[in-house]
Parts: structure tokens; sequence; C-alpha cells
């Protein structure tokens, strides 16, 4: 996967079939939240999408690259929204975007962020996107945690450790709050600043 992108893009060129397949994509989703992924299939999709089976074939091989190719795109979009802001703005400003990204992310797509946490150990292609979308935002929280003062390197006290589990935090408490209502995703946003605040000594 190409270094600033946490997804693996399986076309880079536009084309007159990408507005068909923003079209796939889009169906799928809805099917996520009407079906579920284990009910929707194949046929559904391409039905939803107003092609044949056929049709979708040439887009994508199976349900799963759908699936994959729809957290692709979602989590894109928080990556490219919030790149430039951790790499120059301050680390206390760096990080309430952060969250706010993340919050409004979990409200317009918490389905598929779900989706793609359940499906990650199960299917390859998703567990593999998934894997290199946390590394990179891994290496950004380092390096967000670096300018705030703490000291490089993978000691629990260092900063690619706290930035792992500042990670797999975020992603666990969002992954629960979002099941129950917008109001617990806000809450688990200012949780979630918080530790991150306090872990770099921002809060004193």
């Amino acid at each position: 996967m190409p270094g600033h992108h946490p997804a693996r893009s399986r076309r880079t060129t536009e084309r007159k079939g990408d507005v068909r397949e923003r079209a796939i994509l889009d169906t799928c989703e809805a099917l996520l939240a009407q079906k579920g992924y284990d009910a929707m299939t194949v046929g559904d999709i391409a039905q939803g999408t107003g092609i044949t089976r056929g049709a979708l074939y040439f887009y994508f091989g199976s349900k799963q690259e759908v699936v994959a190719a729809l957290v692709a795109r979602t989590v894109e979009h928080l990556w490219e929204r919030s790149r430039a802001t951790a790499q120059t703005d301050e680390p206390r400003q760096v990080i309430a975007a952060a969250m706010q990204r993340t919050v409004e992310l979990w409200n317009e797509h918490g389905l598929v962020m779900r989706t793609a946490i359940d499906l990650s150990l199960t299917v390859p292609e998703i567990g593999e996107l998934w894997n290199h979308t946390t590394d990179l935002f891994i290496t950004a929280v380092t390096a967000v945690l670096e300018r705030a003062g703490i000291q490089a390197g993978a000691a629990p006290e260092q900063a690619s450790a706290m930035a792992r589990a500042l990670c797999w935090m975020i992603e666990r408490t969002f992954y629960h709050a979002s099941q129950e209502s917008r109001e617990k995703l806000q809450e688990a946003s200012a949780t979630c600043e918080h530790i991150w605040l306090t872990s770099t000594g921002l809060t004193i």
C-alpha cells in the first residue's frame, strides 16, 4: 500500500466506471444496515445497484472485496483530513481535531467501522487493510507525542508504545460507544482526548 494512504487502492486512475463503483459501495453500506454482513449476498449488492452479478464481478471479485473497498473508502476520508493537521498544528490542537474527526466518522459510518473490526481477524483482505490503517495512525500519533515532548522509542514510557496503546484504546472505546448512541460517542471522545492529553502532560 502507498505510504500516504490507509487503503489498498484497486485502481489508481479515474475511469468511467468510478461512478458505478461508488454506487456499488453505497449499496453495500446500505445493505450492511438492512441485512448485516452475513446475510448480504453479491446478488443483493448487484440488485441494489441496478446491475447484473456479472457486471458487479467486473469491479469486485467477491463480497469480501466489496466490503474491503468500502472500508478503505471510509478510512481514507479520515486519513486525508487528519494527515495535514497532524503534521503542522500544535499537539493540543491536533488531539482535539483528531477526536472530533473520529466522532464524525463513527457517526456517519459507524456500522462500516464495526464491520471492519469484526471481520479483521477472519477476512484477510479486511484484516490487512485494517492493520495497515492502524499502523499509519500509530505512526502519526507517535509523531504528535514526540512533538509534545515524549521520548522517541518503543519502551513502555516512550512515544511509539504509547501511541500504539492510545490507538487501540480509541478503537475499542469507539467500537463499544457506537453500539449505544451518538451521545456515547461524544463521551468516548472526551475520555480518549483526556487520556491522550494526560499522557503527554498537556493537561497540566
